[in-house]
């Protein structure tokens, strides 16, 4: 088995790890015509996809100051369900993807983003969306309750697609039966030393919580019928939510993702034949 269909799960501001996985992939000579990106992993696939080359990636994350997408606003919290609109990392992203639409590329992407109005997964794809900017796509599957506004969609309320239970990422993506491998970010719950009581706590609490909540989510239990297809990749203390992570710990986290994926793909598909693998 040398073809999968690789699953780019969570990641935020680490998204470096995933970074490193392409370059592992593209190393371990892995092929693949469609791949999937939830929340952090989205923007990574989207750029992938659209071809922009993984040097080239790398540079734009390790160069890019994630602060600059923070905007905190108690208000807009209040009106619109998030501490920053979400705005600025959009126009970003369409300007690093030139605009493009699922219809534009030749690679299949499928984004995925959770509707909170009917609780389940909403996948934009060639196939879904064809029309539909490739950033705005991104912009859905990145909607960290509290964090970003939450984006409408037709009838869908749509936030962060890595709320998803496992049985929205694990199908047959390809169509064809094509293992599927999911990357999936775990960090530690570490208390935050620099903590300090202000005269106004809500925009403390809120951050406290969504670092909690995504904490906890990265750690949730992976069911025994889908163990063979993740790969779980540690990053230490660092969450999604980590908007000050320098540009050592960006590296780092890249090596975190090559070395765990150049190590454990091979394993995996060693130990495991297609049909264990499929779906």
């Amino acid at each position: 088995m040398k073809s999968i269909v690789p699953i780019f799960s969570g990641g935020g501001t680490r998204l470096t790890v995933h970074i490193g996985v392409f370059d592992a992939l593209q190393k371990l000579d892995i092929q693949f015509q469609h791949m999937v990106g939830v929340s952090g992993g989205s923007i990574v696939a989207a750029l992938f996809c659209c071809g922009v080359p993984l040097p080239k990636i790398k540079r734009l994350a390790m160069d890019t100051d994630f602060k600059k997408f923070k905007g905190f606003s108690l208000f807009r919290l209040l009106r619109q369900g998030g501490l920053s609109s979400g705005d600025q990392f959009e126009a970003w992203m369409d300007k690093q993807l030139q605009g493009l639409t699922f219809a534009d590329i030749e690679k299949d992407l499928h984004i995925l983003a959770t509707d909170v109005n009917g609780g389940g997964p909403v996948v934009f794809s060639r196939k879904t969306s064809p029309d539909l900017k490739i950033s705005k796509a991104v912009r859905f599957s990145m909607s960290i309750p509290l964090f970003f506004s939450f984006q409408s969609y037709k009838e869908h309320v749509l936030v962060d697609g890595a709320i998803l239970s496992e049985d929205a990422l694990y199908q047959d993506w390809a169509g064809d039966g094509s293992p599927v491998m999911c990357f999936k970010l775990k960090s530690d719950h570490v208390t935050d030393p620099n903590f300090k009581k202000s005269w106004l706590p809500l925009r403390q609490y809120v951050m406290m919580l969504i670092r909690t909540f995504m904490t906890a989510m990265s750690r949730e239990y992976v069911h025994a019928e889908y163990w063979r297809n993740t790969i779980i990749i540690n990053t230490g203390k660092l969450s999604p939510v980590d908007f000050n992570i320098t540009a050592l710990q960006k590296e780092e986290l890249y090596n975190i993702g090559f070395n765990t994926a150049f190590e454990f793909v091979p394993k995996r598909m060693r130990l495991y034949t297609d049909t264990q693998l499929r779906m």
